[in-house]
């Protein structure tokens, strides 16, 4: 898999980079105090700068989608930063990496260090389990474009994130299987937060249709054998079998197909939903899998892969939660802009405001549309490529949207809803 390759991995991901052009003008300020409106309803100008963290995978088992959410930060900041609208974003980014290598224990350490006020991460909700209590003692506004156990819901005051809860997702996957007329079901799942919610999800929505889960097993992160995992599963002859993984899906998929199990009739998650090409020496078609989001215009992907491969690295090859990560970055802007502050409390007590939680506010799509609206003295609702998002009261989005994908014979994917 290309994942975090080229010029750009030495240059941001060995240790802490910073990014943003803004940060030799503005390394001498932080931010105003809160404007007041004045009498006309406008407020006045302010000039904050936003020190944001990005703490996403570029190695380990979600490398591949450290990618696209990566892109889906930069790209934010220098929209952000071309408004010239009140905020400025001064960006650090880290690895994550994953509970093998640890790579986030140094990368939140450095970035708390370098005095962030906001963090976009982490991608794996094993790693934010470990870092938000740190970060929250801190003062951080902690946003994750891509955490969906259910155990993150309500949280923390200072947490949020802008993909919807495992609950959701596989209440679409345990519906579409059946959908397709499967009685009986196998599913393979990693045992942490990630892995356990989804594959309750999907087993409570997969019998309450009536179908049946024959087996189940589990394999923990950092394992590299799989066959115990699959004869269990093989041997009970369901007629489908769901994966709940993240790249291990490469390994696991041809085992599946070794033991007798038909490879059109996998289905993947969010984790491993990407096109597969030659990377899995099995023939998907017919296989689906489901992942948030809203389908993206063309011109988004354009510009992911503009921003990506400006640093020499190779074209994004999946898009998984690019948009999530764009959205978390413009929506921590507004509320700075909305709060008259840079601090993590202060910002996350607009965050439900700018996402439309309040009900009053008025409609935009890009960051200078909505920052136009506040620095008038009006409020503003956010509505992202993810979705309208609109956090509820436990700081999850409402309303978000799950895609349906569907392998072809290239082992490729095309949305079908």
């Amino acid at each position: 898999m290309n994942a975090m390759k080229g010029s750009r991995t030495a240059k941001v991901f060995a240790g802490i980079a910073l990014i943003s052009a803004s940060a030799i003008v503005i390394a001498g300020c932080s931010s105003t105090p809160n404007a007041e409106p004045s009498e006309g309803g406008e407020k006045p100008a302010v000039d904050l700068t936003l020190k944001l963290g990005s703490l996403l995978p570029a190695t380990g088992s979600l490398a591949f989608l450290g990618a696209p959410m990566e892109a889906g930060v930069q790209l934010a900041v220098n929209e952000i930063n071309e408004a010239d609208a009140g905020v400025t974003i001064d960006l650090t980014t880290a690895d994550e990496g994953d509970l093998d290598n640890k790579a986030y224990e140094t990368s939140i350490t450095n970035l708390q260090n370098e005095g962030i006020t906001a963090m976009v991460g982490a991608a794996s909700s094993s790693v934010t389990k470990l870092i938000l209590d740190g970060n929250a003692g801190a003062g951080i506004l902690t946003v994750s474009p891509s955490n969906t156990s259910p155990d993150f819901s309500g949280i923390n005051p200072l947490y949020f994130r802008t993909a919807p809860s495992d609950n959701l997702q596989g209440e679409v996957l345990g519906n579409q299987i059946a959908e397709d007329g499967h009685k009986t079901l196998g599913i393979i799942y990693q045992n942490d937060p990630y892995g356990t919610g989804l594959f309750e999800a999907i087993k409570s929505t997969f019998e309450g249709t009536g179908g049946e889960v024959v087996a189940d097993a589990s394999f923990n992160q950092g394992d590299g054998q799989f066959n115990a995992q699959v004869s269990e599963i093989a041997a009970a002859k369901p007629d489908a079998v769901a994966v709940v993984s993240y790249d291990q899906f490469a390994t696991i998929a041809p085992l599946l197909g070794n033991a007798g199990v038909d490879t059109g009739s996998l289905y993947l998650v969010d984790g491993n939903l990407k096109d597969w090409g030659t990377d899995v020496s099995v023939n998907l078609e017919g296989s689906k899998g489901t992942r948030a989001g809203a389908e993206l215009p063309q011109d988004f992907l354009d510009q992911l892969n503009e921003v990506w491969t400006a640093d020499g690295n190779d074209p994004i090859d999946a898009v998984t939660y690019s948009a999530e990560a764009y959205d978390a970055v413009i929506l921590m802007a507004l509320s700075a802009l909305a709060a008259g502050s840079v601090e993590g409390a202060d910002m996350a007590e607009q965050m439900g405001t700018v996402s439309g939680g309040g009900d009053e506010g008025e409609k935009c799509t890009t960051y200078a549309e909505c920052a136009d609206i506040i620095n008038g003295g009006g409020t503003a609702d956010y509505d992202g490529l993810s979705g309208e998002i609109t956090f509820d009261e436990n700081n999850d989005p409402k309303g978000a949207a799950i895609g349906v994908y569907e392998f072809g014979a290239d082992n490729t994917t095309t949305r079908l809803k």
